[in-house]
């Protein structure tokens, strides 16, 4: 297991002038929530994640070594051009610059070169899709193939555990958007190799039935958020049920290992809706409060009760800090679930938008 100290690079091997990488990082849905954080982006609980395949942000880095001979004022800030949808984004660059300050420490060749990202993501924009976990994902991957140039004896193992590393200092989920199809964040005592550092693969067995599974994700309001994650987590700290709170999500997290194992999805289910209502129960007991859902949210997860209730067929719900619903189920009743999604689930949505994803790998080189 990697330290923070592990990560700073002591001298690099090889030089690099000038290129470009270009990486697609996909967003997550986390099944055991992270809700509350300490400095440094530490969470206040572990979490684990489903990593999506198709809702995905695309990152292409360019880069060329800047003129060292001028003045050191020059040098000693940041440079870089920010693209989005090949159009500069000038709203997004603080949180670059942000996320470009705590990362230097790991990766101090920053200053050295001018950067040109360009990114764009494949679902639409303000789709209420959270886009900064497989955006710092992205960027992280791009990073750490400029930094693997620079040493080529960097272990694959070194390279993606950095990435996801990094990527948890621009947002913290974004650790769980680098690599693997069930990721663990936190440090939890029965899983192997957990960590508040960095995401992992679960490293245990998973049942046939959670391979390939299905999310189908609901827009039920595209607007943005009413209050921004780190708002959210910050209030978790004078929260008068967090203690408890992250004590629940290490017992999930347990039962889940073996869960996972026999393939149970009733378990499964029980454990993945009242994560998400607690999510969301901790909102409205927090000081302010606040309610995210919308009524069409309520709407739908009724509905779903209503369906299962009936039909036996495994179709659950999560939330994110959103009103949008993750419509979950296994791939061999799909044709079932997505029928019933049309008939009676697309209607609560913003102008019928949904989107249909699965579980997917990771972060992919383009």
């Amino acid at each position: 297991m990697f330290t923070a100290t592990d990560f700073i690079p002591k001298k690099y091997t090889s030089t690099i002038e000038n290129g470009n990488f270009e990486w697609s990082a996909p967003s997550n849905i986390a099944l055991v929530k992270y809700w509350g954080k300490k400095d440094n982006q530490i969470p206040a609980n572990p979490s684990v994640s489903f990593t999506l395949n198709n809702c995905k942000t695309i990152t292409k880095l360019g880069f060329e070594k800047r003129d060292t001979s001028t003045s050191l004022s020059m040098t000693s800030a940041f440079s870089f051009d920010l693209l989005f949808e090949g159009k500069p984004k000038e709203d997004f660059k603080p949180k670059i610059q942000k996320f470009l300050e705590r990362i230097e420490v790991y990766l101090p060749f920053l200053k050295d070169y001018h950067f040109t990202i360009d990114t764009q993501n494949t679902f639409p924009h303000s789709s209420g899709i959270a886009s900064s976990a497989s955006g710092m994902a992205a960027l992280a991957m791009n990073f750490m193939s400029l930094e693997k140039e620079l040493n080529p004896e960097m272990t694959e193992e070194y390279f993606y555990q950095k990435a996801s590393f990094l990527a948890r200092l621009g947002s913290g989920s974004a650790c769980r958007s680098v690599k693997g199809n069930v990721v663990v964040w936190g440090n939890q005592t029965n899983i192997q190799g957990s960590t508040d550092l960095y995401g992992v693969e679960f490293p245990y067995a998973i049942h046939n039935n959670f391979k390939n599974y299905q999310d189908t994700i609901l827009l039920v309001d595209k607007g943005e958020k009413q209050v921004s994650s780190t708002v959210g987590h910050d209030l978790m700290h004078n929260h008068p049920y967090a203690e408890r709170r992250f004590a629940q999500a290490h017992e999930n997290l347990d039962q889940l290992i073996s869960i996972f194992e026999s393939g149970n999805l009733d378990e499964f289910i029980k454990i993945v809706e009242s994560e998400a209502l607690t999510l969301h129960a901790m909102m409205m007991t927090s000081m302010p409060y606040f309610i995210l859902m919308k009524p069409n949210t309520l709407q739908i997860i009724n509905a779903i009760w209503k369906f299962r209730n009936e039909t036996k067929i495994p179709v659950c719900f999560t939330l994110d800090a959103g009103a949008n619903v993750h419509v979950l189920y296994p791939e061999n009743v799909s044709e079932k679930a997505l029928q019933f999604i049309q008939d009676e689930l697309v209607v609560f949505c913003q102008n019928g938008q949904y989107i249909c994803d699965e579980i997917g790998e990771g972060s992919m080189k383009q």
